[in-house]
């Protein structure tokens, strides 16, 4: 059976094999409201959900714990819905900021909805109902705010909500805790009953992060449905380092191959430090927990195989097969002095004109996209970070002319691991 691809036949494994097992041997669970009951409500199919902010075109590496929580939830049998928060994007989440997020417009919200469901599709099989992806705008931006206030707003106290710790956080910030903003629990708990009402939704997920408002949902449900409903938060993760997963010096890991590509989506993963690689194999891969241990136990030089595996597996979940097999070619050539084409590497490509007049290096790494400007590029420079073909540059002043090509090109690096193609055409 191909794991690799959101095919059918990818989404009949028995739901015999209870998933809440293969969540926590994996590493996806971090809290439970009711094992028990999750567990015996898993031995059937079930409805479950988890919501993601519009805040962006793309879903980035950050979000990808979740979705791959959904994909083994559909991949067991279990009916994945992925909620956009359209509405509540329009009041922007407290939860884990101190500043106040931008207010979004329909418009806003609307395209990069469309951008997140593509993404969603390389992870979950939406066809034939299978998967559901839905945005909470349909149903907040019709409430009447008196009814709201005395259907819903009346099982909340301000007490308990001012003891989350999201709200408590945000109190204490600079900004402070708005209006808007404190009624996000209210909207993310209606939210909750909303997809119990509609399509018997009885499991939300997320990050740890949002326990106090899931909890805040399943309460509601329980209270005006009578109904029990769950909820399943995962860990916040961070690097062996203590570096918030997804983020790197040039920013977060984009799913969408137009903002991140595939070739540096895959030297994101094979950068993956040595302690974090049986964890990461484990939680971004479909790979048999058995090869995971073992992939997990090698040593030394070994390790660097591993990575491979894991950086080639992630980037063919998220991009595709061939787009991997480019990346990793690529890389290989690069770094390993193996047989390899560079095609899968960031180029950019450069007129004979161009360099014959000679580019300022400074100007030839904010080309490139590895300074966001010439002034930046400078201070890297100054600091012993950049290189042309392996050799540092020495000089803010330095002038690349064709003198400095080899076979028509340019490998630029900006640091230990950031490499840029330069093409002359």
């Amino acid at each position: 059976m191909d794991y690799n691809s959101p095919d059918i036949a990818t989404w009949e494994i028995s739901i015999v094999t209870n998933v809440l097992d293969v969540l926590q041997e994996r590493g996806f669970v971090k809290d439970i409201s009711d094992e028990r009951g999750l567990r015996e409500a898993l031995e059937n199919s079930i409805t479950l959900y988890v919501g993601y902010d519009p805040t962006a075109s793309s879903l980035h590496v950050g979000h990808l714990l979740t979705i791959m929580a959904l994909s083994w939830m559909q991949r067991h049998g279990h009916r994945p819905i992925a909620l956009v928060g359209g509405g509540t994007g329009m009041i922007g989440d407290p939860t884990g900021r101190t500043v106040n997020r931008p207010i979004l417009t329909y418009e806003q919200i609307e395209e990069n909805s469309r951008g997140l469901k593509k993404q969603l599709q390389q992870y979950l099989d939406f066809s034939d109902g299978k998967a559901l992806m839905v945005n909470n705008a349909d149903w907040l931006t019709k409430l009447k705010y008196i009814e709201f206030l005395r259907d819903i707003g009346v099982y909340f106290s301000v007490g308990q909500m001012l003891n989350m710790e999201t709200y408590r956080a945000k109190l204490e910030s600079e900004s402070g805790l708005n209006f808007v903003e404190f009624n996000y629990a209210l909207l993310q708990a209606y939210d909750f009953l909303t997809l119990y009402r509609d399509y018997n939704c009885t499991l939300q997920m997320g990050g740890s992060d949002q326990w106090g408002n899931s909890l805040a949902g399943a309460d509601l449900i329980k209270r005006i449905e009578g109904e029990q409903a769950f909820v399943l938060v995962c860990p916040l993760l961070t690097t062996a380092s203590g570096a918030k997963m997804g983020k790197t010096e040039a920013g977060a890991v984009w799913l969408d191959p137009d903002l991140v590509s595939p070739y540096q989506y895959y030297q994101f993963w094979i950068n993956t430090e040595d302690a974090d690689v049986e964890r990461f194999l484990a939680l971004y891969t479909y790979l048999p927990m058995e090869e995971v241990r073992e992939l997990g136990n090698l040593e030394g030089a070994d390790i660097r195989g591993a990575k491979e595996v894991l950086a080639f597996e992630a980037t063919s979940i998220t991009h595709g097969e061939e787009a991997a097999r480019t990346a990793q070619t690529a890389a290989r050539a690069l770094f390993g002095g193996r047989e390899g084409s560079m095609e899968g590497m960031p180029t950019t490509p450069i007129s004979v004109r161009e360099i014959a007049q000679g580019i300022p290096v400074a100007q030839l790494f904010a080309m490139a996209g590895l300074a966001s400007s010439r002034g930046e590029a400078r201070r890297l420079i100054q600091q012993g970070g950049a290189y042309v073909n392996d050799e540092r540059i020495e000089s803010v002043d330095q002038t690349i002319t064709p003198d400095d090509l080899v076979d028509g090109s340019l490998m630029l690096r900006m640091g230990k691991k950031r490499y840029h193609r330069v093409v002359v055409e």
